[in-house]
């Protein structure tokens, strides 16, 4: 009996019966391929996957595409100037500036105008103890007739060139200050030493006679660059001083004190002016 045409044909009496049992291993070697195929396929694929990301990553790490660094550009090099110039100093040091005694320690240099409106200028000075009125002034050439006792011969015998006086008054006090001029700081430096009495007291303008005919009155005396400054001080009315009287005493360090002061500005303003006028 057939079952279909070209096929195997089996039938009763037939001898040749399949082998089952080999068509099973057959089968089962079959799987056994195509599992490890299967298996070896996915390895491979799987390697090649790492491979290209290894590949990647050491792409990516690494900037010079295989070069060494002797083979690589060398960064721009920057310029040697800013294009904005930085700020420039004078190599050069100024001078530096006068020094104000230089001009009132010798007649060279001190060649500001000098009188008696110039040292006590205004009408009145306002002191710590008070306001003093100004009375006479003058200016001699002879500088041993203004003087008193032996201040005269120290004045003369250093050079005086003039004596500069002035007048001032308070509650009853009289003070005369006397300016003595000379060449050099030297030379006052040496009358102030040598000097001996007193200036004489300067009276008119309201005020009345006063330190003369034997009256005690206080005397002082210093010197600053070429000039030497005294004071002459006692009682308008004539009385005599006594170590008590501090009104007296006050009164001439007062006026002593304001003196130096303005020989002090007068050098400082003809510093002031040489250091403002333009080099040559």
């Amino acid at each position: 009996m057939s079952f279909g045409q070209g096929g195997p044909a089996w039938g009763p009496g037939d001898q040749q019966t399949p082998d089952w049992a080999a068509l099973a291993d057959a089968s089962a070697a079959r799987s056994r391929r195509k599992k490890l195929l299967f298996i070896g396929a996915g390895a491979l694929a799987t390697a090649a996957v790492v491979a290209v990301v290894a590949t990647v990553i050491v792409n990516a790490g690494s900037k010079d595409d295989g070069k060494s660094a002797s083979e690589l550009p060398s960064p721009p090099a920057l310029p040697s100037n800013s294009a904005q110039p930085g700020p420039s100093f004078s190599r050069v040091a100024p001078p530096p500036p006068p020094n104000p005694y230089d001009y009132v320690s010798n007649a060279k240099k001190d060649t500001a105008p000098l009188s008696a409106d110039t040292l006590f200028p205004g009408k009145s000075l306002t002191l710590g103890s008070g306001a003093y009125a100004k009375g006479p002034t003058d200016k001699v050439t002879d500088c041993t007739s203004v003087t008193q006792g032996s201040l005269g011969s120290a004045l003369n015998d250093n050079g005086c060139r003039q004596v500069i006086r002035a007048t001032f008054t308070k509650d009853g006090v009289a003070v005369t200050v006397g300016v003595a001029v000379f060449d050099t700081d030297t030379a006052a430096t040496k009358a102030k030493e040598q000097a001996s009495g007193g200036i004489a007291s300067l009276s008119g303008s309201g005020v009345n006679t006063f330190c003369r005919g034997g009256s005690v009155c206080r005397n002082t005396t210093n010197s600053y660059g070429r000039y030497a400054y005294f004071t002459t001080g006692g009682f308008a009315n004539g009385k005599s001083v006594t170590k008590s009287d501090t009104g007296v005493f006050t009164a001439g360090d007062e006026l002593a004190k304001f003196t130096f002061d303005q020989i002090v500005a007068r050098g400082r303003n003809q510093a002031s002016a040489a250091a403002a006028r333009p080099a040559a």
